[in-house]
Formats: structure tokens, sequence, C-alpha cells
């Protein structure tokens, strides 16, 4: 093979076609887009609208939701653990937290920290910090001869502002 007998298989690439260019080239007057309406003009944006009938998306039911108080934990097993460890993509020596797990690949988002789940088998003695354990997460690492360090959970806005008002009040009446 060479580099020059490098190509696309055919039908791979399509060339653009130039609409209202003229009547001779099949496209010309209207473009493709046939006569007059809604549809022929500019700034058409009537994806999911049905005429005034009540949209597909509006007629299906409805379920769930999403609770604006919900936590966002990246949960990690023990197992996988274990398994980065025996790689050499873990070092157990060390504390390993959210910023460890997250820079071996294994805690993929979780903006409130990691929760370690007990899925799997530990056998390395370490040291865990994270946001959340499973009892058996932490009765495994226990039994490993390691450690978990569960840190406590962030204090709500609500309770700051609450904590501040009663500050001020404070510093008011002196």
């Amino acid at each position: 093979m060479k580099l020059n007998d490098i190509h696309d298989n055919p039908g791979a690439r399509k060339n653009r076609i130039r609409v209202g260019r003229g009547i001779g080239s099949g496209k010309g007057k209207t473009g493709g887009r046939g006569q007059k309406g809604q549809k022929s003009r500019s700034g058409v944006a009537i994806k999911g609208f049905e005429g005034g009938q009540m949209p597909l998306h509006m007629r299906l039911p409805k379920r769930g939701f999403n609770n604006p108080f919900g936590k966002d934990y990246a949960e990690v097993n023990l197992g996988t653990v274990q398994k980065f460890i025996d790689a050499k993509k873990l070092d157990a020596k060390k504390d390993i937290d959210h910023e460890a797990l997250k820079a071996a690949g294994l805690a993929r988002g979780g903006k409130d920290g990691v929760r370690l789940l007990g899925k799997g088998d530990l056998t390395t003695k370490a040291k865990f910090v994270v946001a959340g354990a499973s009892k058996g997460a932490i009765e495994a690492v226990e039994k490993a001869g390691g450690s978990v360090e569960v840190l406590p959970k962030p204090q709500p806005e609500s309770e700051k502002k609450l904590a501040r008002a009663e500050a001020n009040k404070a510093k008011k009446s002196k």
C-alpha cells in the first residue's frame, strides 16, 4: 500500500449541492423547498409542532422529578479499587480520596464527593477519605486492616444564612 493509493470508500463523502443557482442546476428558483408556505421561508422552528394538535411530548404521561437537594456522588466499588491497586494505578500507601480516584480514572463526576460501596473484595490495607461509605464497605476495609474517614457533610446554605444573621444580631446587641 502506498500513500497515493489511500482513498475513501465510494459514497463515503457526498458533495454539497448549491441550491438556488439557476434553472439548469435542477435546484434553482425554490431551492428544493417546494412552493410557498412557512417551511419555504427562513427562520422556521416547528420541531414537535403538530398544527395546533396537542404535541406528542405533552400527550405522554410524565413520571418522576429532579430533586433540587439531591446529592451527586461518584460511586466506587471496593473490587474496582483493588484492581487499580494491583495494576499500580492507585497507591495504597497514600490516602485514597476523591482526587486520587479521579486521577486514576475511577471516580467520574461526583460533584459532592465519592461514596464507597462494598461490592467486590479488598485485600490491601488502605486509608480512604470519602464523603460517604456503606456499612459493608467500612467493614470490608477494616477487615483488610485499613480505615475509612467519612468527611462531614457541608452545611446547607440556609443554615449558613441563619448563622450569619445570628452573628450580626449578637454584634448589634453589644
